[in-house]
Parts: structure tokens; C-alpha cells; sequence
């Protein structure tokens, strides 16, 4: 039996990123920069003002202790609004009324706050004075020419879309969310828009696991329910091999359907089925297949079997794909308000609600799957779930109180 650890080792040995691809920058979000975005003009382009308020030269707004002669006034001789190319030239002892984002006038120097003056529209006073330079946006105080907006190996959140934007690159090269083929297999299996007869069920596997591999972060092809006949479920395995980088089978391990998937998939390459020391979905199967070597992987056909193999194996594959440098998932200890039952020898991964203490803010979880005399396989369990507690291997029972590692999942809005 493997352990988990050299499962998702074997599994994590056969990530390939896709072949980087240029994408317009309103679809690189989440995705990982393939390039040394290199910026070819200066951030700003020019002069502009900082808030709004009135152009000056700083010389011509001290005020002096010493002075007598009165308030420092200017006349207000022309306003600049944010996007105007008219040029203006400040004359000595000049303001100009100017809005945030205004090209500054020659010879201004700074920005005067409106609340630094009395307000008036014509001719204003001085309030406090203004140092050169103050409340001024200068060329290329964000970027200069031949700087890097965006490093290669980054992923691209919404602030360097806005760099990107800024710098006027409207398209990026980018490693493209890997694509995912969800597959079914089983006789007795129907699709939701059926009604199922004696002995059918519906088909939850293809939708769940496609649901679960979006929300990796992976392009996903539901291909739903294969055809039992093998040279039909050949054409379709082999369909999904030629345009997808990783290929889930439900249904692939367990049961007559399982070993006439594997006698089909023998001629692509080479999948075996293992016992890993993990629960629920101790049962499962790797490989890789067609000409280019697919990561393909034989899940269960109980729903939170799958989708606890998905979680554990599939997930990290898709996140490195995706050039996630911690593919897996955050990790917090909490303490159990009830007891929890493991089976020995094998990494549980139980269903659970994580919830925090607001007096103490310390980490609480109550099971969902592993209470005593509880399923393991109770699809409505792992709905509600918010978090999977993982139980060691050698602990079969965890008392009420007790401290474990929980895995977060994705939250619900």
C-alpha cells in the first residue's frame, strides 16, 4: 500500500504546464506571466497633479515670519482639467486652478491644496505654504523605460492587470489554465435529464468532479457518460488525450466497468490501480496515456470518494499546472467538539466544519464524516463541509478537545 505522500509525489512528477499563449489582459487574471513584460515609455508620461488644487511655484508661497507685508495672495489666471492637451505656462507669482491627474503648467513646481487657501476663485490667499515638488506626480515616478512591469513566473492579480493597462499593453503571454476532460464510466449510470429506472442512478460524478476542477483552476470538458462498448470508450479516451492535459475517468476502479476501462486504456499506456493509504478513496488508479503522455487518473465511482481522491491527487496537479508554487491547501490546527474515528493505517480525510472561537479566536471543527458510526460516503455530509480534517495514520480515535490539522476548502459565498 503507498502512502499518500508518494502517491501525490509520483502524481506532481508528471505536471506540465501548457505551451504559453497571448491572451488580451481582461482574461489573464489568475494566470502565471510566461514573459518580461518590459515597459517601453514612462509611468506617468508627465508632469500631473497629485490632487486637486492650484499649480504654483513653491518659491512664490512661503510665508516668512518676518514678513509684514501681509498674506501671501496669487491671482488665479486659468484651470486645468485631468485629460487637457492645451499647454500652459505659469508666470512668477501665478496659480493655476488644476485637477488631480492635470498636466502641471511650465514652470509650476507644486501643488497648492485647496484647503491650504481661503478658496477663492479669483485671486486666493495663502494659508500654508507648499514645498517644491509637493503634491506632484513626476515622469516616471512609477516606471521608468526598460523596467519590468511584470516578472515572468508571476501570476497576474488585479494589480498588475492595472500595471499592465497602464504601460498600454493590451494583450500578455501567459501559461493557459490547463485543460481538464471529466469522463464517466458505469452501466448504470444515467444523465440528470433522464429518469432513472431500476438499478440507474444519476450520473453526479462528471458534474461534481468538473465543478471541482473549475474551481481548481483548470479549463474543463464534461464529457459526461461514455459509451460501455470498448472500441467506443477508446475513441472517446483517446479523443480527450488529444485535447486535454490531464483526463479523470469516475467509475474506473471497483466493479466489472473498472476492468474494461483498463483493458482499454492497456493499449494507450500504462495506468495501474493502487491501494493508497488514504480514506475515504483508498482505491485508485494513475497513469499516463496517448503520444504526449497525459496525467490520467481512475477515481472512484462513489461521489465523495472521487471527490476526495480529486481533492487530494488532482487538485495539486491542475495548481502546478498553474504554476502554483504551494499547490495544496492551507492548513490550520483547530481543536474537535466531538470525537472523531479514523481507520488505522491509512491518512483520513474527513468532512468537517471549521468554525473559530470569537473569545479566543482559536480554531474549532466539528466532524461531519468520521463520527463515531457515521458513512463515510454521504454525499449531503461533504456539501456541508467547509474543511477536511486529516487524521495520521496511526490515530484511530480522536477524543473531543483533541488538536487536528484541517485542510480549507473552497469558501461558500
Amino acid at each position: 500500500m503507498k502512502s499518500v505522500e508518494e502517491q501525490r509525489a509520483r502524481v506532481l512528477e508528471s505536471a506540465v504546464m501548457p505551451r504559453p499563449v497571448r491572451v488580451a489582459i481582461s482574461e489573464a487574471q489568475g494566470l502565471q506571466c510566461a514573459e518580461e513584460v518590459v515597459t517601453e515609455r514612462p509611468l506617468p508620461g508627465f508632469d500631473q497633479a497629485a490632487i486637486d488644487g492650484y499649480a504654483v511655484r513653491s518659491i512664490d508661497v512661503q510665508i516668512s515670519k518676518d514678513d509684514t507685508s501681509g498674506p501671501v495672495t496669487l491671482p488665479v489666471v486659468g484651470e486645468v482639467s485631468a485629460g487637457s492637451r492645451q499647454p500652459t505656462r505659469l508666470q512668477p507669482r501665478q496659480a493655476v486652478r488644476v485637477d488631480t491627474g492635470a498636466p502641471l503648467p511650465t514652470l509650476a513646481d507644486a501643488v497648492l491644496p485647496l484647503s491650504w487657501t481661503d478658496g477663492n476663485a479669483a485671486r486666493l490667499t495663502v494659508v500654508r505654504p507648499v514645498r517644491s515638488g509637493e503634491f506632484v506626480r513626476h515622469v516616471g515616478d512609477d516606471v521608468q523605460p526598460g523596467d519590468v512591469a511584470v516578472r515572468s513566473g508571476t501570476v497576474i492579480g488585479a494589480a498588475q492587470v492595472g500595471l499592465l493597462a497602464a504601460v498600454g499593453k493590451n494583450k500578455v503571454l501567459v501559461h493557459p489554465r490547463p485543460r481538464l476532460s471529466v469522463i464517466s464510466v458505469g452501466g448504470e449510470l444515467v444523465d440528470i435529464d433522464r429518469s432513472p429506472g431500476s438499478g440507474q442512478v444519476y450520473d453526479v460524478n462528471s458534474y461534481a468532479l468538473a465543478a471541482a476542477a473549475r474551481d481548481a483552476g483548470a479549463t474543463v470538458s464534461r464529457v459526461g457518460i461514455a459509451a460501455g462498448d470498448p472500441r467506443k470508450l477508446r475513441d472517446v479516451v483517446e479523443g480527450q488525450l488529444i485535447r486535454s492535459e490531464i483526463v479523470v475517468i469516475s467509475g474506473a476502479v471497483g466493479g466489472a466497468a473498472s476492468q474494461q476501462v483498463r483493458e482499454v486504456l492497456a493499449d494507450l499506456g500504462e495506468v495501474t490501480v493502487d491501494r493508497v493509504a488514504m480514506h475515504p478513496g483508498s482505491v485508485q488508479g494513475f497513469g499516463r496515456l496517448g503520444a504526449e503522455r497525459v496525467p490520467t487518473f481512475l477515481l472512484p465511482a462513489n461521489p465523495v470518494s472521487a471527490l476526495v481522491v480529486f481533492e487530494v491527487m488532482v487538485r495539486p496537479l491542475v495548481r502546478v499546472a498553474l504554476g502554483k508554487r504551494n499547490p495544496l491547501r492551507r492548513m490550520v490546527s483547530a481543536r474537535t467538539v466531538s470525537p472523531v474515528t479514523s481507520i488505522s493505517g491509512r491518512r483520513g480525510f474527513l468532512r468537517g466544519q471549521l468554525m473559530r472561537d470569537e473569545g479566543t479566536g482559536e480554531y474549532l471543527v466539528q466532524a461531519l464524516g468520521g463520527a463515531p458510526g457515521s458513512s463515510s460516503h454521504l454525499l449531503a455530509t461533504l456539501a456541508e463541509a467547509n474543511c477536511l480534517v486529516v487524521v495520521d495514520p496511526d490515530v484511530t480515535e480522536v477524543r473531543t478537545g483533541d488538536e487536528v490539522q484541517v485542510a480549507f476548502l473552497a469558501q461558500r459565498a
